[in-house]
Order: C-alpha cells, then sequence, then structure tokens
C-alpha cells in the first residue's frame, strides 16, 4: 500500500474515466453563485440529481449534503462551505469513483456540513462507512464459540491494555502490538469470521501510521473491538452488522485510494470476500506521480472534446470512446463466463463466477458506470457467499438463487443496454440481491481451537 504524498492527495486521477457533466456544469455554476454571494441550492440539487442517475452513490450523498448546508453558509461558516464546493468540484473532475467513496478530505468537509446542518435540524449519526460504503451490501460476520474461561481471559487482558494506551500510559508500539495478538487470538477459519476482519483491519491502520500517531479513527476502531468482546462474552454468534460496516471501510480507505502491492494480496483477497475491489497500481515515487497527473490532465483535456468521435453519450455520462470499446470486450468476456452457473455444489466454479463479475464491476467502476459497478460487486459477492456455503455445507449462508439469476438477468440487461448506446439505470434487482446476501447469516457456531 502506498502512502499519500501531501496532505490534500489522495487518489490518481481517472483519465479514461467518464464524467457526468450536468454535475460539473451545476457544480460550476453553484461555484459562480458563491462567489456572488447567491444562492447555491438549485444548482447544487441539480448535481445530486445528475449523479443519482449516473449511479455515483457516495458524490450524490455529498451533493445533497452540500444543498441541506447552503442556507447556512454565511457568517464563521461561509469559509468552510466554499472550501467544501471547491474540493468537490475537484474531486468529481478527476472521475475516480472510489476517491469520491473513500476521500477523506471530502469525508472531513462531510462531518462538517452535518454538524451545521444539525444545528438546526437536529443531531445525527456520522460516520465514515456511511458515505464509504453507500450502496454496498454488507455480507454477515461470525463469531467462533471459545470456551467460557480462555474468552474471559482475553478479554480481561485486551481490556487492561486498551485502557493503559487510551490514557496514554503505554507505548502505542507495545500496546498495539499486545492488542492485535489478542485480536488474532480471537480470529477462527472460516471466512468470514469477524475477528478475522478486525486483525486485517488492525494490520491497515498498523501500516499507514493511523493507529501508532493516535488517530480518532483507529481508537475508536480498537474501543469498538472491546465492545465486541463483551458481545461475544454473552453469548452473540453473529457480529452486529455496524461493526462490520466500519472495520470493512478502514480497511478499504487507503487500499482504494492508493492502490496495492503484491504483498497486500492476502488483505485484497478479505476484501474481495466483503464485496469490496482495489486497483493494483502503486507509483513508485513523486516525480512518477506527477508524470501521471500531468499526463491525466493532458488526456483529460482531450477526450473532453465534446466530438461524436472521441465521446460517447449515455444519460447523463460522457465516455472516452476507446475506453467504451474497451469497456465492451471485457463486459462480453465476463457475461460468456457469468452465463455458466454451476449446476451442483461446485465450490471453484462458484468462485471463478465471482472473479468475473469482480472483473466486470471493476471495469465498469473504472469507466463511471455506477450502476453496472454496483450490481457486478454484489453478484460477485453472492458468489462469493454461494462458494462459502457449498464449502462449509452450510446451505443457510447462501443467497437465494432466485435472487442471483435475477441480478445475473438485470446485469446482462444493463450491458445490452450500454452496448446500444441507452444509459444503464439504478435495477430492482439490485436491492432484492443486497437483502439475499445480508439475510444469509449462519445460524450456528463454530468450535473453538483452544
Amino acid at each position: 500500500m502506498s502512502s499519500p504524498l501531501t496532505s490534500n492527495f489522495e487518489a490518481l486521477p481517472n483519465p479514461r474515466g467518464a464524467a457526468v457533466r450536468p454535475a460539473e456544469d451545476a457544480l460550476a455554476e453553484a461555484r459562480r453563485a458563491f462567489d456572488s454571494h447567491a444562492a447555491t441550492g438549485a444548482p447544487l440539487r441539480r448535481a445530486a440529481e445528475a449523479l443519482a442517475h449516473a449511479g455515483w452513490l457516495p458524490a450524490q450523498r455529498f451533493a445533497e449534503t452540500l444543498a441541506l448546508a447552503s442556507p447556512f453558509a454565511d457568517g464563521a461558516f461561509e469559509e468552510r462551505f466554499g472550501a467544501a464546493l471547491a474540493d468537490f468540484q475537484a474531486a468529481l473532475m478527476r472521475r475516480n469513483l472510489r476517491e469520491l467513496a473513500c476521500s477523506t478530505v471530502l469525508f472531513e468537509h462531510y462531518r462538517d456540513l452535518r454538524s451545521r446542518i444539525a444545528m438546526h435540524a437536529g443531531p445525527s449519526d456520522i460516520a465514515y462507512e456511511d458515505v464509504a460504503l453507500a450502496g454496498k451490501p454488507i455480507a454477515p460476520a461470525t463469531m467462533r464459540s471459545i470456551a467460557t474461561p480462555q474468552l474471559a481471559r482475553l478479554r480481561a487482558c485486551y481490556e487492561s491494555v486498551l485502557l493503559a494506551w487510551l490514557r496514554g500510559r503505554d507505548s502505542a508500539h507495545g500496546a498495539l502490538g499486545d492488542l492485535d495478538g489478542y485480536i488474532e487470538q480471537l480470529a477462527g477459519p472460516d471466512p468470514y469470521d469477524v475477528w478475522r476482519l478486525a486483525a486485517a483491519c488492525a494490520r491497515a491502520l498498523r501500516v499507514t501510521g493511523r493507529a501508532t500517531t493516535g488517530d480518532a479513527d483507529a481508537k475508536r476502531f480498537y474501543a469498538r473491538c472491546n465492545l465486541l468482546l463483551g458481545e461475544q462474552a454473552h453469548g452473540l454468534l453473529l457480529a452486529p452488522k455496524s461493526f462490520v460496516r466500519m472495520a470493512l471501510a478502514l480497511l478499504w480507505r487507503d487500499y482504494a485510494l492508493y492502490g496495492a502491492a503484491a504483498e497486500d494480496a492476502d488483505q485484497v483477497a478479505l476484501l474481495n470476500d466483503y464485496g469490496l475491489t482495489v486497483d493494483w497500481h502503486v507509483a513508485g515515487n513523486m516525480d512518477s506521480e506527477a508524470r501521471w497527473e500531468a499526463e491525466a490532465a493532458r488526456e483529460a483535456g482531450q477526450t473532453g472534446v465534446r466530438d461524436g468521435s472521441s465521446v460517447r453519450e449515455l444519460g447523463v455520462l460522457s465516455i472516452h470512446a476507446p475506453a467504451y470499446e474497451d469497456f465492451l470486450q471485457t463486459a462480453d468476456i465476463a457475461m460468456s463466463a457469468l452465463a455458466n452457473r454451476p449446476v451442483s455444489t461446485d465450490a471453484s466454479a462458484a468462485l471463478k463466477l465471482s472473479e468475473a463479475a469482480y472483473r466486470l464491476g471493476s471495469a465498469g467502476c473504472a469507466l463511471g458506470l455506477g450502476h453496472i459497478a454496483a450490481l457486478a460487486d454484489a453478484l460477485a459477492l453472492a458468489w462469493r457467499l454461494t462458494a462459502c456455503a457449498w464449502q462449509s455445507a452450510a446451505p443457510e449462508r447462501q443467497p437465494e438463487a432466485r435472487a442471483v439469476d435475477a441480478a445475473a438477468q438485470a446485469l446482462r440487461a444493463m450491458l445490452l443496454r450500454v452496448a446500444a448506446g441507452v444509459a444503464p439505470s439504478e435495477s430492482g434487482a439490485f436491492h432484492a440481491l443486497m437483502q439475499s446476501i445480508e439475510r444469509a447469516a449462519p445460524t450456528r457456531s463454530y468450535p473453538a481451537h483452544f
């Protein structure tokens, strides 16, 4: 995993990604209105509507929040609102869907905006994962059965070290090493064991330095692990969805923004288990980043020309024509693979279907086809869960076959529309598949290994 080069730099721009011109134009209008002290609400709502049509759900949420906060953009809050608007416009022009979902810069603005709105509309929860994982189904995670004495000992040790670290009595490195060791002892072999996810999240927080520097999200994570231990001690076998969402968002954040390297393969595989993907690009140094930025700006300028030979218009999306043709080839290969549905409980075949759907989802994400990316990733997760269910002989962990088949048919219909030059739209099959995935929970615990 690479690290940000400056405090304001996050993911690389995506010059071959689609532009949502109506949203970009609306944000430019909102900037002009803001600079002249005019109302910005109407253009911001138009931007949110266009982003919804594109399937750029985290960006839509940010635009809606800007619109809600716009009546209060005066006095001491005016400068912060203007910075949020400017940074969002800049991020949208980079056309990187993962950055729009996971950007810490944008989330800090989002937190400020929501706090200002809360002064008038009442308090509301503001969590990073609510933006980063907008529109993502969350697979159920389990906790294996552990003998009561061993669990009580681990819980007491964990809590003691945690409290000493939070109070600043223990060194960060020593305390975190102990806490991570206890988490690893709790983890079981099941792919969806929540402590396996927590251990991966802890490693990511250590690698990025967020844990050792006392980052608020790291402290929140370790404190939530302590609460989870208490719930497990009281017999809970299914991890709370809120914990899974938090851990997934923290694990995904830096890989989504900066890419993954070969040594991150295990972490990426775990993210795939939960329906999330990353790019494998990691730039080597600041010079290579600068060259990439310059090339991206040049290519973005070229693809911005509105002529039929270089741009395809699909609804609100303006798509780079060569990238569009490349996507259609990827989609054709992926859908051929997805057509070969296993007729028996062949877990390896299910995993191959998952990989094909992930390739399609990543291609859709890179091109800016938000609805296709979301449905393909959800379908990949469904097949991943199906493989797990077949491997563990636990049919209750398998999403409903009817929902999976309907999603595959809806995805094929979306791709046919795109090939015909028609914009894809949100599918009811996506929501049915999400519900089926989140209901696919095991009904039994897993044995202790102590």
